[in-house]
C-alpha cells in the first residue's frame, strides 16, 4: 500500500503495509492523522512546530 503526502500528494509506494517512511512525519489535525513527505516536512518546519494546521502553511 503506497503512503501519500497530504501537502503535495507525492506517494511512496515502496512502505510495507502502510507503515509512514522514516524521513515523513506526521500530525494529528481535527482527529485527522496526516502524513507529509520529507521535502514538504523540511520546507514547513516552523509551521509544524508552532502547530499550525495545514492550510496555514
Amino acid at each position: 500500500m503506497a503512503v501519500t503526502c497530504d501537502f503535495c500528494g507525492r506517494t511512496d509506494p515502496d512502505t510495507p503495509d502502510g507503515a509512514i517512511p522514516l524521513a515523513w512525519s506526521t500530525s494529528v489535525e481535527r482527529g485527522r492523522m496526516r502524513r507529509f513527505c520529507s521535502d514538504c516536512s523540511r520546507v514547513h518546519l516552523r509551521a509544524m512546530e508552532s502547530k499550525l494546521d495545514a492550510e496555514w502553511w
